[in-house]
């Protein structure tokens, strides 16, 4: 939100294979660019944008969950579950807390495993009645126990029941929430309250009630290859639920690496914070040959070692490309780049300490 329209068209007109890469995989680009790149680089940027993001993630939250209940197409619900189950991955992520931040990445994990499953079944229940309208189904649970059995397990997984994945994750993002404002908490839980009505009216309205329709009464249970299928998102929704340590450890450092990104952006005065991003400079003295060929050769010490920050290398990238612009390209501009007094009357840069990379 406010960018989502075009998911729900997107699930519908895919075939199960596409809805269940977008869900699984694509979705998580985004996020995986806010978390990789957008924080780190900017990290003071994302502080003071947090709370509007944070916003936006709630309204996310609560306006998917709201869609998804008033969906007649068993696709699109599934589909506006998966906005407001993104709302919460990004939600954890700006509250900046130690809980929180784990929660929304393990909740990038169990949106892929939920969603992709419940995306699994509906295509699974498509290939037999070629509908997906909620109206059109009932009483599925007595000719179809297998697939009842397994649908119900993967929606009570996203819905976040205890002892399945869906509960660790949105547990903590509520947490770490509280732990910031407790408006946030309150508002996200909503969330959670109205993706239990959804999905419970889904599972409801297709498996249980009288199997009154004749197409539904013909219809065959779920395959071995079906159920080998499903059986994975299962054992994965009962391993995370069950005992979340070893996901959570692998989550421990890279948290806790965008937490201190944003509290060291914060802390430090604005004076040394400029100073310490200031653009990367090249140590011209180990430049015995002016030929192209040689400069080539020649990069790695030109440009010696040093800790590869990514916010330092965002503020130097600029300077760097042209520079190796001047030097490559244009051999006769070399003496452009550096200022006016780095230059002797003899033309021979007088290269100071201060110009090696750090």
């Amino acid at each position: 939100v406010p960018f989502h329209t075009w998911l729900p068209d997107a699930h519908t007109e895919a075939p199960t294979a596409g809805s269940v890469l977008l869900a699984g995989i694509l979705l998580k680009t985004g996020v995986y660019g806010l978390v990789r790149f957008c924080i780190p680089f900017f990290p003071e940027a994302a502080a003071a944008t947090a709370p509007l993001l944070a916003a936006l993630a709630i309204v996310g939250i609560i306006y998917g969950a709201f869609t998804a209940l008033a969906q007649t197409d068993m696709k699109r619900l599934v589909a506006y579950s998966s906005v407001s189950h993104m709302g919460f991955v990004v939600l954890g992520i700006f509250a900046f807390q130690e809980q929180a931040v784990r929660g929304g990445l393990l909740q990038m994990l169990n949106h892929g495993i939920s969603t992709g499953g419940l995306f699994l079944c509906v295509g699974m229940i498509y290939e037999r009645r070629h509908t997906r309208r909620l109206a059109d189904f009932g009483g599925l649970a007595v000719n179809m126990r297998r697939y009842a059995a397994l649908t119900v397990i993967v929606a009570l997984s996203s819905l976040g029941l205890p002892g399945l994945n869906g509960f660790v994750g949105e547990f903590l993002v509520i947490l770490g929430a509280f732990q910031r404002h407790w408006y946030w908490a309150a508002l996200a839980g909503t969330g959670v309250i109205l993706g239990a009505v959804y999905l419970l009216v889904m599972v409801q309205r297709v498996f249980f009630g009288p199997l009154d329709k004749p197409e539904n009464r013909a219809l065959p249970d779920l395959s071995l290859r079906e159920v080998l299928t499903l059986l994975p998102v299962v054992a994965m929704a009962f391993a995370i639920g069950l005992y979340p340590k070893p996901w959570l450890k692998l989550l421990e450092r890279s948290s806790a690496g965008i937490i201190a990104k944003v509290q060291t952006a914060q802390d430090m005065p604005r004076e040394v914070l400029v100073e310490s991003v200031q653009p990367l400079r090249p140590n011209l003295s180990d430049l015995s040959d002016t030929s192209d060929l040689s400069v080539v050769s020649n990069l790695p010490r030109i440009f010696p070692s040093a800790p590869l920050d990514p916010f330092v290398f965002a503020q130097s990238a600029r300077d760097s490309a042209a520079l190796l612009s001047s030097l490559v390209l244009h051999p006769n501009t070399r003496k452009s780049w550096l200022p006016p007094n780095r230059y002797s009357d003899a033309g021979v840069p007088e290269v100071s300490s201060a110009s090696h990379c750090r």
